[in-house]
């Protein structure tokens, strides 16, 4: 195996240990570069090799991450939207407000009282696939329609 080719494949294995790490731990306090640090990468190389592998920054995979595990947590209404905040990782309500609107297109408080889940007789893999959160500004345009 060429070199370059041996490189790409550990990279590789530190990356997935990483998206690995965030989804375990989406609840801690991680940064860029504690991630990077564990790893014995630069952040500026995590972060450009993450992109790359994963279509994201790690950063922006984090907060959607902690965003999913809020809708779940929003959806079976046990818990407070303060609580819930906390409970996936986020130090400020209104930053928690800020990143779930972003992301979901609504405020917490209202996808609480709004979503009613996935309809009758849709698996729950597909409707959490569907549901995933996506940024605002890295949806895809919609494609006009032809007359």
């Amino acid at each position: 195996m060429p070199k370059d080719e041996a490189e790409r494949l550990s990279d590789l294995k530190r990356l997935r240990r990483v998206r690995d790490r965030i989804d375990r731990e989406y609840a801690q306090p991680l940064n860029v570069d504690a991630l990077a640090q564990a790893e014995y990468m630069s952040s500026g190389h995590l972060s450009r090799e993450f992109r790359a592998a994963f279509g994201e920054s790690p950063y922006s995979y984090l907060m959607t991450r902690r965003i999913e595990r809020a809708m779940a947590l929003l959806r079976v209404g046990e818990l407070s939207v303060t609580e819930v905040c906390f409970a996936v990782g986020f130090s400020s309500l209104g930053t928690f407000s800020t990143r779930f609107t972003e992301l979901v297109g609504m405020p917490p408080s209202v996808y609480r009282t709004e979503d009613a889940g996935p309809p009758a007789g849709i698996p729950a893999c597909v409707a959490k696939r569907v549901a995933r959160p996506i940024r605002n500004r890295e949806a895809p345009a919609p494609t006009p329609e032809l007359p």
